[in-house]
């Protein structure tokens, strides 16, 4: 076994530990692991320390019990802790960046099962993001402040502030009225489709799943299917079926159940096509790509074991964790249309809220867990698995 010398550096005490994990030295492994974090927080590398400590604790935690893990989980929380206040010091703030550290605070909170200190920084970060989001809003840059009235929205949720989380909610309703009608003036129809989607999620806060978030799907998936009508007309195959499959479930949503059907079974036949014409040019990761789409749009008409096929030969090129998210969430939305359920419509937005902030880990714990929860959907999650190569029930 190698042995570090007494002035190793941090990133080499790091390196070595984690390599002593893998061959199964675990505890010695540990423990430079721990020399390593100690060694970036002398330095003053906070968000290093921060990383190991949390890795440490974490691996502590899960392996002997929450109490063993807790005092390298609390030093990580409070390191990033330091880190976010320095990060919102800055005159051009990364809000991506703040919402990792943020996350993971709550996150490091959430596994010692504080729920007192949880809704507490989950509440001051909601307020720093509203404050970030104002600015930008101010300033006159949507983007941003769409991006941060997000967050802040989730954080309040998280803080069970449901007043707070709804005014949110009704910020980004205007924002986002604001951005679908500019992309309707500029024919942007695909734009405009994603805009007035994100218009439906924040209205049904406001309002739940009545006539006023089904207007909104409708006019998302009219708009999706405008797209695919441009893209078609221009020869783009590819772009026509995945605005048809967007239209598909937009529709499902919006409670048009025929109008689904139909652009799904066209959809199908279309996207054979496409899914040929890759393979023929030996594209395996557009062909991994379109037998996604092919196995949301199945699932779409309830052609649950046709899905699987096209998911298993899918995940045979390409398998991650953004494509497992997806086909939980393709059944979570037929499923939650077929119940008009505002709770289950939630969780796919907190899902897809991950998805965005491409934090995959978590949006497939809690797509995952949508199904996992609900007896009418152990038998889809099971074929979903059998699909995956987990046998083991």
């Amino acid at each position: 076994m190698i042995s570090p010398g007494i002035d190793a550096s941090p990133e080499e005490l790091e390196e070595l530990g984690f390599k002593y994990i893998d061959d199964g030295k675990v505890k010695d492994g540990l423990k430079l692991i721990l020399r390593a974090a100690k060694g970036y927080e002398e330095k003053g590398d906070k968000e290093n320390a921060a990383r190991l400590y949390h890795y440490f604790g974490y691996f502590l935690a899960r392996r002997i019990g929450i109490e063993k893990g807790r005092p390298s989980l609390l030093k990580s929380a409070y390191l990033y802790i330091d880190l976010i206040e320095e990060e919102i010091s800055k005159p051009e703030v990364d809000i991506d960046l703040l919402d990792e550290y943020c996350f993971t605070v709550l996150e490091i909170f959430a596994t010692l099962k504080d729920t007192r200190l949880l809704r507490k920084y989950a509440l001051e970060f909601a307020g720093i993001y509203e404050d970030l989001g104002n600015s930008y809003e101010e300033t006159g840059d949507i983007g941003l402040a769409i991006r941060a009235y997000e967050s802040a929205f989730r954080y309040y949720t998280l803080s069970r502030s449901p007043d707070d989380a709804k005014r949110i909610a009704e910020k980004l309703i205007t924002l986002y009225g604001q951005v679908a009608e500019k992309k309707v003036n500029e024919g942007d129809a695909g734009g405009a489709a994603d805009a007035f989607y994100e218009l439906a999620r924040y209205t049904r806060v406001i309002f739940g799943y009545d006539a006023h978030f089904i207007e909104m799907m409708d006019t998302a998936a009219k708009n999706y299917e405008k797209a695919s009508k441009l893209a078609y007309s221009e020869g783009d195959l590819d772009k026509t079926t995945t605005y048809l499959v967007k239209a598909q479930y937009a529709y499902l949503l919006a409670g048009n159940n025929g109008r689904a059907k139909l652009i799904g079974i066209n959809t199908i036949r279309m996207l054979n096509q496409v899914i040929s014409t890759y393979r023929t040019a030996g594209d395996d990761k557009n062909v991994s790509r379109k037998l996604l789409e092919a196995a949301e749009a199945l699932i779409g008409i309830g052609k649950i074991d046709e899905a699987m096929v096209a998911y298993k030969n899918a995940l045979e090129i390409l398998s991650d964790l953004g494509v497992k998210t997806r086909i939980r969430l393709a059944v979570a939305k037929v499923y939650a249309s077929q119940k008009t359920s505002t709770e289950v419509m939630d969780e796919i937005d907190i899902a897809e809220f991950y998805l965005k902030k491409n934090n995959l880990e978590k949006a497939f714990e809690v797509a995952d867990k949508i199904l996992e929860k609900r007896d009418e959907l152990a038998e889809i999650r099971r074929k979903i698995q059998e699909a995956e190569g987990i046998t083991e029930f």
